[in-house]
């Protein structure tokens, strides 16, 4: 099991285009990948799922964990949190 934490700084937070950006990396990976918003931990989602995610309603600014567990667990919290962190192309450089 691996986790990590990230802040959600763009705008639109994990809504329609960027909640699929997360979703299809997620699915790239063969690991177990949950997230969730640090401030609701049993309100677990799957992150391969689109329905799950954006039933979460993370929003900019939102604190989510990031968790997932097999062989490449490791990669795939990363690329994720990565991504998170990029603001999916919405912010400003």
């Amino acid at each position: 099991m691996y986790s990590k934490q990230v802040t959600v700084k763009n705008p639109s937070g994990l809504h329609a285009r960027p909640g699929s950006d997360f979703v299809n990396l997620a699915a790239k990976f063969n690991s177990n990948i949950k997230v969730f918003k640090i401030d609701q931990p049993n309100k677990v989602a799957n992150a391969k799922s689109i329905i799950f995610v954006l039933s979460l309603g993370i929003k900019k600014d939102t604190v989510i964990e990031i968790k997932a567990e097999g062989l490449d667990e490791i990669k795939a919290v990363d690329a994720l949190v990565e991504l998170v962190e990029s603001g999916f192309g919405e912010l400003a450089h």
